[in-house]
């Protein structure tokens, strides 16, 4: 079974996440989307709203599961039995970035690959802390978040 982890903090979860996820999910057999739990950031939104927002997200994709971990991505991969890490690239800096982590984590657990996937034109602006900077301030963000997420957010 080709298992993949698709890491990430969804504080909040955006359309770009979701592209990058639905566009994996013919490669893999089961997609675990982790949230990690970063004990020196502290989160705009908790963690029981984070995980309700991608289950409701993704509630009719039975590939996908989502779980929580704490400590080392590549540690996490090894317990789930991931063979793989997706990671979306939406800028040259992410890239950068993204390209060092997998050398690191290749490096620490070599039978894990990192999958890039580059965003579409039309995300590549989207982040999580832009969408959190907007919602701090009162913003209308339902432009960057899946109606679910907002639906959660606003109830």
């Amino acid at each position: 079974m080709k298992i993949a982890l698709f890491p990430g903090s969804f504080d909040p979860v955006t359309k770009a996440h979701v592209d990058i996820l639905k566009r994996s999910l013919p490669l893999f057999d089961k997609v675990i989307v982790g949230i990690g739990l970063n004990s020196t950031k502290a989160p705009y939104l908790g963690i029981d709203i984070r995980k309700a927002m991608l289950r409701a997200v993704f509630a009719n994709e039975p590939k996908v599961e989502v779980q929580t971990y704490e400590g080392l991505t590549v540690e996490f991969c090894k317990k789930i039995k991931a063979s793989y890490m997706i990671r979306g690239i939406r800028t040259v800096s992410d890239f950068e970035y993204e390209k060092a982590i997998a050398q690191m984590n290749h490096a620490l657990v070599p039978e894990i690959e990192s999958i890039f996937i580059v965003s579409k034109p039309g995300y590549s602006s989207i982040s999580s802390t832009i969408v959190r900077d907007i919602m701090r301030n009162n913003g209308d963000v339902r432009q960057f978040i899946p109606q679910e997420a907002f639906d959660l957010i606003n109830h």
